[in-house]
């Protein structure tokens, strides 16, 4: 049924358990749960997001054979950019707005509701969301389901039974605060950040007791050390990082406290570390001549401990942003050698068109190589981590600047790259996006737009809009390509059958081979895809992958929001740039599950 592979996976695998051994039961459950392959118990199947499933029989040779075996309609129609999880022969997962939850029973044929629970939200809340409706999906942790709504509500469900155990209201749409994030359970925390920057929100990560909902920390992304989590515990890598509260004295005056850095993302944890990690997004607001400085702490990589919230080491990718280029793509931990050295890794594909790999101890910038035709920076100075900018790209008030590349939905998003430890290779589904971008002044006023910028998104050279590629995170450089028409917004999974899956913007599900990109299989399913794959076994003994297919998300929002393809500026500059999606799917929402005859 099943092949264990990668003995060195499952010794570090082993060794996170034993450096937990003290930690409360749900955390040595979580992590005893996410190394069974027949399951898939986090949203980016382990703590270190590889989304690489051991499972192997579905495979290089027999993948041509995949078939539907059941389908599912959410019943909603903006975007699906979760995935579901697993476990004890149930399937749950969150839809989008308004965040219906669906746990469907496996063991019977078709998998029919279990049960189901669909939150009371205003749908005013719908208004201040930027760049659709999503939600990316739930977390499990002592019989409990967790998610977050978008009106900033994180709940907690008893997982056999679907009723509210306690639910928290974590911000205040009224203020532009949202959650479109999944939440991390760590120990017996969990942990959720808070969506928002294009209204001036000031980001923040929380820590609620998974037992009772209460908080235990709160530490925002901007700000006095204090409230940003710098103290005693804090070992920074760069110098030019170790003078005191830059969170406040690298803007002007008060801006700080409409500094976005919203922390949106994906999460991951070092339980050896004892740290966990995500990306802070965008300084508000987009015109980068109304906040001089370098805005501290947006667009950064944070390395924290979850037991009080504090800043083991912070890092800045893109200082002073005036692109829009969010740090908040996923954080993925692998254990590599570089330089003929074993680092403990952290690799992370950001909007800005680098692809980062640092030493996750210590922050420092390892490799830092752009993955796409990057020209807003020559490079990345690995002694001072600073990008070593071009200074015709940089954007300004009142100037429109011309083909700028990546566009500000950078050569990724959100959408989550995979990692196998057979190839040693990141499966990484890119845009191939450039822009235009000016820069307005604007005035801020809660729960109103606080954008503040003119921006027009185009193919990026060559003509396609995206790429699947394989990535060698040790050395900076692309393997294997393939182009796609569109964006390849979906995630991807790997497996130990040598499969790498991944989904298109208009509809297809793809498997290829993870050594040289060649196409093994395609479904149509007729729904633009976004959402990530996973997998699992079945209570009959069978290998099942699922996906979530819902075209939508801010590459996707032409279509799910139907807006009008004759402004090119709309949904932040993506409808010049996807205007024709229209023609090749339509509003959707499935769950489409697939195995061998």
């Amino acid at each position: 049924m099943r092949k264990f592979t990668s003995s060195g996976w499952w010794a570090l695998q082993a060794a996170a358990l034993l450096a937990i051994a003290a930690a409360p039961a749900v955390a040595q459950d979580l992590l005893q749960l996410q190394r069974d392959p027949n399951q898939w118990v986090l949203p980016g199947k382990d703590y270190s997001l590889t989304r690489y499933s051991e499972l192997n029989q579905i495979n290089a040779s027999n993948v041509k054979n995949l078939k539907v075996a059941w389908t599912f309609s959410t019943g909603t129609l903006n975007g699906l950019e979760g995935a579901p999880l697993v476990l004890n022969n149930t399937m749950y997962f969150v839809t989008s707005f308004p965040n219906i939850v669906y746990a469907l029973d496996l063991t019977k044929e078709g998998a029919p509701i279990k049960w189901l629970y669909k939150p009371t939200q205003e749908p005013t809340v719908a208004g201040v969301a930027c760049c659709d409706l999503v939600n990316r999906g739930v977390a499990y942790a002592d019989g409990k389901i967790f998610f977050n709504q978008l009106d900033a509500t994180t709940v907690a469900l008893d997982a056999n039974t679907g009723q509210v155990v306690w639910q928290v209201k974590q911000g205040d749409p009224k203020k532009g605060q949202t959650i479109t994030g999944a939440p991390l359970v760590i120990k017996d925390k969990v942990i959720t950040g808070i969506s928002g920057g294009e209204f001036g929100v000031r980001g923040f990560v929380t820590a609620n007791d998974i037992r009772d909902g209460h908080q235990i920390w709160r530490m925002y992304s901007t700000g006095p050390d204090a409230e940003v989590g710098i103290g005693p515990e804090y070992k920074p890598f760069y110098k030019e990082y170790k003078a005191k509260d830059l969170g406040v004295t690298t803007w002007t005056g008060d801006q700080w406290k409409l500094g976005g850095g919203t922390t949106w993302g994906w999460y991951s944890y070092d339980p050896e570390l004892n740290l966990f990690y995500y990306g802070s997004g965008n300084p508000g607001t987009w015109n980068p001549d109304q906040r001089p400085g370098d805005n501290k702490w947006s667009m950064s990589i944070w390395a924290r401990n979850p037991d009080n919230g504090q800043v083991r080491w912070v890092y800045q990718m893109t200082p002073h942003d005036a692109w829009d280029y969010d740090g908040v793509n996923e954080m993925i931990l692998v254990d590599q050698v570089i330089d003929g050295k074993p680092r403990k890794t952290l690799v992370h594909f950001d909007r800005n068109g680098f692809a980062y790999t640092l030493d996750r101890a210590t922050g420092e910038v390892l490799v830092a190589q752009p993955y796409g035709p990057v020209n807003w920076a020559k490079g990345i100075d690995l002694k001072t981590g600073r990008p070593i900018e071009n200074p015709e790209k940089r954007t300004k008030q009142g100037q429109n600047t011309t083909d700028i590349c990546p566009s500000a939905m950078g050569f990724k998003d959100q959408q989550p790259a995979s990692y196998n430890p057979k190839t040693k290779l990141f499966y990484v589904p890119t845009n191939n996006l450039c822009m235009e971008y000016e820069g307005v002044e604007v005035s801020y006023t809660a729960g109103v737009p606080y954008v503040g910028a003119i921006v027009k998104t185009v193919p990026g050279p060559g003509g396609h809009r995206g790429a699947l590629i394989a990535w060698d995170a040790t050395t900076g450089r692309k393997v294997w390509a393939n182009n796609e028409k569109w964006s390849a917004w979906s995630g991807t999974l790997s497996t130990a059958g040598d499969v790498v899956f991944y989904g298109t913007m208009d509809g297809w599900f793809k498997a290829v081979s993870p050594t040289t990109g060649q196409e093994l299989w395609k479904f149509r399913t007729g729904a633009g895809i976004i959402g990530a794959p996973m997998t699992y076994i079945g209570p009959d003994g069978k290998q099942y992958v699922a996906i979530l297919a819902g075209v939508g998300g801010w590459s996707g929002a032409t279509v799910s929001l139907d807006l009008p393809p004759d402004d090119p500026t709309a949904a932040l500059g993506a409808v010049n740039a996807f205007k024709d999606l229209t023609k090749e799917v339509a509003k959707s929402g499935m769950l489409f599950v697939f195995s061998l005859p």
